[in-house]
């Protein structure tokens, strides 16, 4: 990779001669200005505004202009005599914790290489202390005609460095959330969490510019002859008034179901993953299981609960049938006593007509 500026790093009294390397690219479309008229290419001309004469870029310096307008010419010369000790040094200020560092300040990242052999042993001394001590290092340097700042950290066995914006140049959030109060339910935030733990992790490499890749089918097929236009799909305009919850619901039921196409046979890679994912998630204890833990956890729940009402209204419907029949049974023998009591009652009335009718019967005399 070509580098884009030579120096040093500053690390106390050692100085590691280094080369700077940009460590991202842009792979996003360029388009040209056209005329649409002809399709002849529309360029800018870079015109004095004195002479009305086009200026090449060898003629071409820098000014400052002022509140008025006059402008004031400033020259390379008069830059380099500024006292600027970063000019040609990346000089570390101190070490901090990674997490100190806002990523609301952070800006283009370069590559640091060793410039020499005799760079090896430094460049490895500081890498090899970052990595011990679990901190990045906060630096000053100079690129592009102004001082920066920067931290550098380790990529696998190479030292990066970020450029970060100034603490002043990181504006307030003043004005930017809601102006309205809004409360939030439990049950939301439930849905909430469940939702994320659906849609568990991504792999970062997997991800990757759909709409740039529409641009280049249609780039090619236009090229080719082949290009049929397409009628747009409008997305519905923003602000609409939608039920929260029943939003989120069917969000999880879709990311359920998103995850479950992921995990079935067949498709290569995906399935190790999600279970590794799963596994992990499993083995912290108390932080709702795998991926889908939350929705599990409310289904079982529920579904231990609707069990425990069916078992009550059992075991009630069994209690009153019991309760009907021990009265059942309890009305049978006090029937059954009060026939036998009847029986016996009519026994002793016949045996009492018996023995009335035999005294009223005259007795027949027996002569001496």
């Amino acid at each position: 990779m070509r580098s884009i500026w030579n120096g040093a790093i500053s690390f106390g009294l050692v100085s590691i001669p280094i080369k700077l390397v940009n460590a991202t690219e842009s792979h996003s479309i360029s388009f040209r200005q056209i005329h649409l008229a002809d399709g002849g290419r529309v360029r800018y001309r870079k015109v004095c505004e004195l002479d009305g004469e086009e200026v090449p870029t060898a003629e071409i310096g820098k000014g400052y202009e002022e509140a008025d307008g006059s402008i004031i010419p400033i020259t390379d010369d008069d830059l380099a005599q500024l006292p600027l000790a970063t000019a040609k040094t990346i000089e570390i200020m101190s070490f901090v914790p990674a997490d100190e560092i806002d990523p609301l300040q952070m800006d283009a990242a370069y590559y640091l290489a060793a410039n020499g052999a005799t760079a090896a042993k430094p460049y490895t001394l500081l890498r090899e202390a970052l990595k011990r001590s679990r901190k990045v290092a906060i630096a000053k340097y100079a690129l592009r005609g102004r001082e920066r700042l920067g931290m550098l950290r380790v990529v696998d066995d190479v030292i990066a460095m970020h450029g970060l914006l100034w603490p002043d140049e990181i504006r307030a959030p003043e004005g930017v959330a809601p102006d309205v109060e809004v409360s939030v339910r439990d049950a939301e935030l439930d849905l909430a969490d469940a939702l994320m733990a659906t849609l568990g992790e991504v792999e970062m490499t997997s991800l990757h510019d759909d709409y740039r890749e529409a641009v280049e089918a249609m780039i090619a097929a236009k090229a080719g002859g082949a290009f049929e236009p397409s009628e747009a799909v409008v997305e519905p305009a923003g602000g609409q008034v939608i039920d929260l919850m029943a939003a989120l619901e069917k969000s999880v039921r879709a990311a359920k179901a998103s995850r479950g196409r992921r995990r079935a046979p067949g498709r290569a890679g995906a399935g190790p993953r999600l279970r590794r994912f799963g596994g992990r998630r499993r083995g912290r204890g108390g932080h709702g299981g795998c991926a889908e833990g939350g929705g599990r956890k409310k289904s079982t729940a529920a579904s231990a609960k609707k069990t425990a009402a069916s078992a009550a209204t059992k075991k009630k419907s069994t209690a009153g049938k019991s309760a009907a029949t021990k009265s059942t049974s309890a009305a049978t023998k006090s029937t059954a006593k009060s026939a036998a009591t009847a029986k016996s009652t009519s026994a002793a009335a016949k045996k009492t007509g018996a023995a009335a009718k035999k005294a009223a019967t005259p007795r027949k005399r027996t002569s001496a």
